[in-house]
């Protein structure tokens, strides 16, 4: 069975009405970004972290999986896919795929401050559920803090998805700008003649020397000319 590697970005559930952040409006015009995202910005200020993603939870629960979540989970039908996406976002999951890899972490999920990989600490937050108060602590009695992956942290993930890509029959890139490392960097992993397309309404600088498709739409139209193509 062919297999396909997703990798998804912002782009992927903006049409699902979640706020980006690097675009015109996203939410590091209305947040300092190393404020509430970055490992810093939570030692300084873990209550502002705190309400912060209890405002991007609320947000979640609000919305429900776009077209294009819905067709690349279809394509299990007939393919073998993995998701890689720097989404925090459960849609890829709601939409119906089985095998999603979270470089940048969970939104519904929480953890030890001090423990961050350790399951045993991790709590799995719902629509009735998900807000936290601030000060509120984990099994271990450090503070409870949102399970993503800070900047100034360490990716965890990101060598099982490189592994994952190297061994694709079929690269596809949805909704990133290919400018966050390191995950922009995964498309160096994709074996020599494995074709690559990438879904994006705008223009997308590529590393040089790939060879690219760009299917110049959103997500959900995006994806069925993939199907068309593929």
């Amino acid at each position: 069975m062919k297999k396909i590697v997703f990798l998804t970005g912002a782009g992927m559930s903006a049409e699902s009405g979640i706020s980006t952040f690097r675009d015109s409006g996203g939410l590091w015009e209305r947040y300092p970004v190393m404020q509430v995202a970055s490992h810093t910005g939570w030692l300084e200020d873990p209550d502002l972290v705190t309400r912060f993603y209890n405002e991007r939870r609320r947000e979640l629960f609000g919305t429900q999986p776009c077209g294009g979540h819905r067709l690349v989970a279809e394509l299990e039908e007939k393919y073998d896919v993995t998701v890689v996406t720097q989404n925090v976002d459960d849609l890829h999951e709601r939409a119906g795929s089985s095998r999603v890899i979270h470089l940048h972490g969970e939104l519904r999920k929480v953890c030890s401050s001090d423990d961050v990989e350790n399951p045993k600490y991790w709590q799995v937050l719902g629509p009735d559920n998900y807000e936290v108060k601030p000060g509120t602590k984990a099994g271990d009695g450090s503070l409870l803090r949102p399970y993503i992956v800070f900047f100034e942290e360490a990716v965890p993930m990101i060598a099982p998805a490189a592994e994952e890509v190297g061994k694709a029959d079929v690269f596809v890139i949805i909704g990133t700008s290919l400018n966050v490392y390191p995950a922009a960097g995964l498309i160096n992993y994709v074996q020599s003649g494995v074709p690559i397309y990438l879904i994006d309404p705008k223009e997308v600088r590529v590393p040089y020397g790939l060879n690219v498709t760009h299917i110049q739409a959103g997500a959900t139209e995006g994806m069925k000319q993939l199907i068309n193509t593929i």
